[in-house]
């Protein structure tokens, strides 16, 4: 398999995924906040998988999950998978891109995955 299996931008369903489960978390209106300050993120940062799955308290998902098992799949076909989109705090909310993360720890843990982050704004 590849090693450089990452594009260097998100895929246009991202946003509205990453919106549609962060509105579980905070409701929509902050969640579309949030999702408007990861679209204008000017760079990538590179985090490796396993320290995005100790920072999000999310479990590693096995290789036979079907998601995770279609980005392995896209990935040993050549394709590219789509940044990560994090929202920083404690614990790290993976907003897009789970299956990715645990698909790029079965391909190498230390491995970096490119990520948009944006800060959890302060309670109020």
């Amino acid at each position: 398999m590849t090693s450089e299996h990452w594009k260097d931008d998100p895929e246009a369903q991202d946003f509205p995924a990453a919106k549609s489960y962060l509105s579980l978390l905070i409701g929509r209106k902050a969640a579309g906040r949030l999702v408007k300050t990861l679209r204008k993120q000017p760079t990538l940062q590179h985090f490796a998988a396993k320290d995005i799955l100790r920072a999000s308290g999310l479990p590693l998902l096995a290789v036979d999950d079907s998601e995770v098992a279609a980005d392995l799949e896209k990935v040993k076909r050549g394709s590219r998978l789509s940044p990560v989109l994090l929202v920083q705090g404690s614990p790290l909310w993976v907003a897009d891109g789970y299956h990715r993360v645990c698909a790029s720890y079965h391909l190498d843990e230390k491995a970096l995955v490119p990520c948009f982050i944006a800060a959890r704004a302060p309670r109020r």
